[in-house]
């Protein structure tokens, strides 16, 4: 994977602008804070953060990925503010479970997500290399 940094442009913080890779594809659904079997243990949103990550783990490792391959992750929250409060919270449950990888990644703030609970959502591009 090769990170694309514009000439002259500083590193951003915790994702990439963009990156290239070339490989087998895998696309993720958005994955809310619920387990597998379809219940929400919490109400916080850091708390569903880390569950969303843990369900995107899982179906990357369906597919023969790991979450080194995530090149792309779109994050819709419906709260800013909580998530902004809770960053810190996030951050280490994305670097437990994610890692530090660079992936161009997009948070937008939603009014609400299909299932009234989920105070998260979180689609993920894979790219594994052949």
């Amino acid at each position: 994977m090769q990170v694309l940094l514009p000439p002259g442009w500083p590193r951003p913080k915790g994702y990439a602008n963009g990156v290239s890779v070339s490989g087998r594809q895998i696309y993720v659904a958005g994955m809310i804070g619920w387990d597998a079997e379809g219940r929400f243990h919490t109400d916080d949103l850091a708390a569903q953060a880390r569950q969303a990550l843990h369900n995107i783990v899982e179906v990357l490792q369906a597919g023969g990925a790991r979450p080194e391959h995530i090149v792309r992750m779109t994050w819709y929250i419906t709260d800013k503010k909580e998530y902004l409060a809770q960053q810190a919270e996030i951050g280490k449950a994305y670097r437990e479970l994610i890692g530090s990888f660079s992936v161009a990644m997009t948070a937008v703030q939603v009014a609400a997500l299909i299932e009234d609970r989920a105070k998260v959502e979180i689609e993920v591009t894979a790219v594994v290399p052949e």
